[in-house]
């Protein structure tokens, strides 16, 4: 039976073993031979079982998640772990390796939903559009200091509008400024990952370029908001470009 068809049958079936002796001394080498055996859709129900209550106690603090959600990011949870199947190395439960496939499978719907109904052009759109001020200045600094910085910011948005290409301003906008997730940019832009990541590199590689052809090396950029050039691990406001 294929494994769609199968995982729709634990849909209806309304037996559920979850919380038994059954489910709760299975081992890892037994879950895999029940997953991969001709008989799985019992396995399946009871592991969507216990994902859809693993996913409603981990995705509790989150706003407009459903049942029906729940059961949507169980049944893709599924697939994804009969995929990959093989790739448990038996280094925690099963349980526990299939309930963070699940948690990734959920939470990467929901940040694509929070962007479902923003278009890139929106967010290049408008007065500031290509760079945040607002966003990046600390109002907790002096006067000078204020002025210094307000400066820098003015001279990253010219760089940003005037300097990059179109595909590299949306990009970097969407990305860095807004924080869209890279796999929706790379959806709207009908590109994949590894393309985008060159292309944010080759705008950040641009920007850098012309930032110092304007009098703004790097270590000043970081100066201005009191950052040490030195330091490049830690995340910072500056690093987001």
């Amino acid at each position: 039976m294929p494994v769609a068809a199968i995982i729709d049958a634990t849909n209806r079936n309304p037996m559920h073993l979850e919380g038994t002796d059954l489910v709760a001394k299975r081992t890892n080498q037994e879950w895999l031979e029940a997953l991969r055996g001709p008989e799985r859709v019992q396995p399946l129900a009871d592991l969507r079982a216990i994902l859809v209550r693993g996913l409603r106690v981990a995705l509790a603090g989150q706003p407009k998640v459903t049942e029906d959600d729940l059961e949507d990011f169980a049944q893709e949870a599924l697939l994804r772990i009969l995929a990959a199947l093989d790739s448990f190395r038996g280094e925690s439960r099963f349980t526990t390796w299939a309930h963070k496939i699940a948690i990734r499978v959920a939470l990467t719907e929901l940040r694509r939903r929070r962007w479902r109904d923003v278009s890139l052009d929106t967010l290049t759109a408008g007065k500031d559009a290509d760079f945040l001020p607002e966003t990046f200045a600390d109002p907790s600094a002096g006067p000078e200091q204020q002025a210094v910085q307000q400066m820098v910011l003015d001279t990253l948005r010219r760089a940003i509008r005037q300097d990059l290409t179109d595909k590299q301003r949306r990009a970097l906008v969407a990305v860095r400024v807004h924080g869209m997730p890279i796999e929706e940019v790379a959806r709207r832009m009908g590109t994949n990952r590894n393309a985008l990541y060159k292309l944010l590199h080759d705008a950040r590689q641009r920007l850098q370029k012309a930032l110092i052809a304007k009098g703004l090396p790097p270590e000043q950029v970081l100066a201005a908001f009191g950052m040490q050039a030195e330091v490049r691990d830690a995340p910072t406001k500056a690093s987001k470009i």
